[in-house]
């Protein structure tokens, strides 16, 4: 599959990288030396100044407002280093870790993003919770209920492997006809899914839990990057991101907790809720939970940010005299791993969002919708702020 060492590395086609006699799916020392690269989490020095140097500072920006973020396995001290030289003229923040389901704390509040269940829509949706430090602690049950879908979660990586390795089951099949993957393709990823496998049952027991991510499969075959060809190493994601994609939609919803389960048990422990990028789900909309409001704009979901204000405004509106009103939320969803990655292997996409950069707050159309319901950054920080510490 990858060329040895010993080979020049100009690109070649892909059919030329396989040598006579050798078994495509039989991982080298090469190959075992990418994987444990993709799995490591500490960091080296040249990685440690990629976290600590921000690639731009916003010194006019007063008010910043992150609750919507993933460290990772990236250290919080690194981050708050680069949040500093991001906003060095901040003076009101409310920043707050949301690690895929485990509470993490920072700098007196804590955060979480769930992977819950709806069965009114038969869906899965995602809620960010938010807490106060001392609330957090309290949230045994809670946790117990986030460490248990976190495991869950992470045997998706396994079901992706077990599906790139079926080449004529109706997964492959499909994504074949949805990308054009001819037999060579998918041989090519076959056998770079069985060394997947392989390394995980070597390093299973000494691997982070957080690092079982569906993403161990494009990195490692995104490594042949200037070793083999483009076009063909182009095909090759093509297709996993197809079988990813279908093994997400069929990946099993009934070990999810529901997601009135996890709003009352969130509530009873005094944490906020609100809904990420609602527009990947529109039904949420409509499930009008027991919510502290909604995620209006994210890298990800930024097409209906002025109807999603629209709303939440009308919604604040109908609600009575004493109750909590839904608030307007916008969320940057970095990740902080793809920080660590040498500029070349990160994905564009991911790699410009940074904590707390939510450029919709100066949209000016934007600016005057909050402005017309009598509020804006600043109050709903204040606001929210207020609800978490209660």
């Amino acid at each position: 599959m990858r060329k040895s060492a010993k080979q020049n590395r100009e690109s070649v086609p892909a059919v030329d990288v396989y040598i006579a006699g050798e078994d495509p799916t039989s991982p080298t020392p090469d190959d075992e030396a990418v994987f444990l690269s993709l799995v490591r989490t500490t960091l080296d020095p040249q990685q440690i100044e990629r976290v600590r140097n921000a690639p731009a500072a916003y010194p006019h920006e007063k008010c910043v407002m992150a609750i919507h973020w993933h460290p990772e396995f990236v250290p919080l001290d690194l981050i708050a280093e680069r949040f500093d030289a991001t906003f060095p003229e901040a003076d009101d923040a409310l920043i707050i870790p949301t690690q895929h389901n485990v509470v993490l704390e920072y700098n007196g509040f804590a955060g979480a993003e769930v992977d819950c269940y709806s069965a009114s829509f038969n869906q899965k949706v995602q809620l960010l919770l938010h807490f106060s430090d001392e609330n957090a602690a309290k949230a045994d049950a809670l946790k117990s209920m986030l460490k248990y879908t976190f495991d869950y979660r992470n045997t998706q990586l396994l079901d992706l492997i077990e599906a790139l390795r079926q080449p004529n089951s109706p997964r492959s099949e499909l994504a074949s006809l949805q990308t054009g993957a001819d037999s060579k393709v998918i041989g090519f990823v076959l056998g770079e899914a069985a060394k997947i496998q392989e390394f995980l049952s070597r390093y299973a027991d000494v691997m982070r839990p957080d690092m079982f991510k569906n993403r161990i499969v494009r990195d490692f075959i995104d490594s042949g990057r200037g070793r083999m060809e483009e076009d063909f190493l182009n095909r090759a994601q093509a297709f996993v991101k197809a079988v990813k994609e279908i093994v997400k939609a069929e990946f099993p919803t009934r070990y999810f907790y529901r997601t009135e389960e996890v709003i009352e048990e969130a509530r009873a422990c005094g944490a906020g809720i609100v809904v990420p990028h609602p527009e990947q789900f529109w039904p949420i909309l409509l499930a009008e939970y027991d919510v502290d409001g909604y995620e209006v704009w994210n890298p990800m979901s930024r097409k209906y940010t002025e109807f999603l204000i629209s709303v939440v405004m009308d919604r604040s509106e109908r609600i009575g005299f004493g109750k909590r009103k839904p608030l307007v939320f916008m969320g940057d969803d970095t990740h902080m791993s793809e920080k660590v990655k040498e500029p070349r292997w990160q994905d564009p996409a991911k790699a410009d969002r940074e904590i707390g950069v939510q450029p919709a707050w100066k949209d000016v159309s934007v600016v005057a919708r909050l402005a017309s319901a009598g509020t804006d950054k600043r109050r709903i920080v204040a606001e929210y702020r207020d609800r978490l510490r209660g």
